[in-house]
């Protein structure tokens, strides 16, 4: 098969045209939104309480507090656009060092649960669709329902309780040992187990339904009945025809999970105490940083602007009717 590289590029060059002044406005609603919280910045040190009304004034002037948010929001903008991110009011660090240390193992913990989610959901589905209304759908369908209404903080306390203090089979959280201080792959890798399969848990319900709800419908249509007519085996009827037309619908998933993912994430990295970036969300959101909420918001706009370029991406190659130019 030929791949369309013309087409794809004209699609991502658009994407990235829009992709701008939707950033913008982001970043713009968030300068906004934090200007009116009733949270003050000057009491975020351990001092602000104590301090007296000038001491507070005076910090309020060195954050830049005191200015409107519309300059404070500009100035963001054009230092970031010549790669300064500013200054964490809050951890006292770069923005961008805040983020280096952070993204890399954000991005490991949601790469790993996202490809289990897609793995076994793939699997799980098409195994409840060979037999729909059968023993097993029933009780893979119960479970996908039942999960979706499951908080992730809630998911992961109970993975807490049960793997790490009752059983004693894996870390309750951190990314090494306790009382370690080199960072191994195998420590990682057993602290990773428990956070990975938590946010995995919590994107399977939807690969689940939504594979069962596509193959099944595809082993109901026409070319397939045809491939048993042949006398195809039931495994190359249900891999070869059913499992590709009916996961077409999933390619369009794979965008509009990543919100979810990333709140997910958030959460699980919290349970878990998972080095990522979730502690500086809170603490950007709790201290009123602006320049790292919005570096932060940005960054999580993008993911979300990105994943729904890939599906749609994915979706044109699964499918030619489709095309890339619409």
């Amino acid at each position: 098969m030929t791949v369309p590289w013309a087409p794809m590029a004209r699609m991502a060059g658009r994407r990235l045209l829009a992709a701008v002044p939707v950033l913008a406005v982001v970043t713009f609603a968030v300068f906004a939104v934090a200007a009116a919280s009733p949270f003050d910045p000057a009491y975020a040190g351990s001092s602000g309480p104590v301090a007296g009304r000038g001491v507070l004034d005076q910090v309020r002037e060195n954050l830049g507090a005191d200015r409107p948010f519309a300059v404070r929001w500009w100035e963001w903008i054009t230092g970031a656009l010549t790669g300064d991110l500013g200054d964490s009011t809050s951890l006292r660090q770069p923005v961008g060092q805040v983020i280096g240390e952070r993204i890399g193992w954000s991005v490991l913990l949601c790469a790993v649960a996202f490809a289990l989610a897609v793995a076994v959901g793939t699997a799980l589905g098409v195994l409840a669709a060979r037999r729909r209304g059968g023993w097993f759908d029933r009780i893979v369908t119960s479970l996908a329902y039942a999960l979706e209404a499951a908080p992730p903080f809630w998911l992961g306390l109970l993975a807490v309780w049960f793997f790490a203090l009752k059983l004693d089979a894996l870390p309750a959280g951190g990314l090494t040992d306790t009382g370690s201080d080199a960072v191994t792959a195998g420590q990682v890798l057993s602290h990773l187990v428990l956070p990975a399969c938590v946010l995995a848990v919590t994107q399977l319900p939807w690969f689940v339904l939504y594979v069962r709800q596509g193959v099944g419908d595809a082993l109901a249509e026409d070319p397939v009945r045809g491939a048993r007519a042949r006398g195809l085996s039931e495994r190359t009827v249900l891999l070869g025809h059913a499992l590709r037309s009916g996961l077409l619908p999933v390619l369009t998933l794979i965008g509009s999970r990543v919100p979810e993912l990333i709140t997910g994430a958030l959460l699980v990295e919290t349970v878990f105490s998972w080095p990522g970036i979730a502690s500086a969300t809170v603490e950007a959101a709790t201290s009123v940083d602006f320049p790292l909420l919005a570096a932060l918001t940005v960054l999580a706009t993008a993911a979300v602007l990105v994943g729904n370029l890939l599906s749609d991406l994915l979706y044109g190659l699964a499918d030619p009717r489709v095309g890339f130019d619409g």
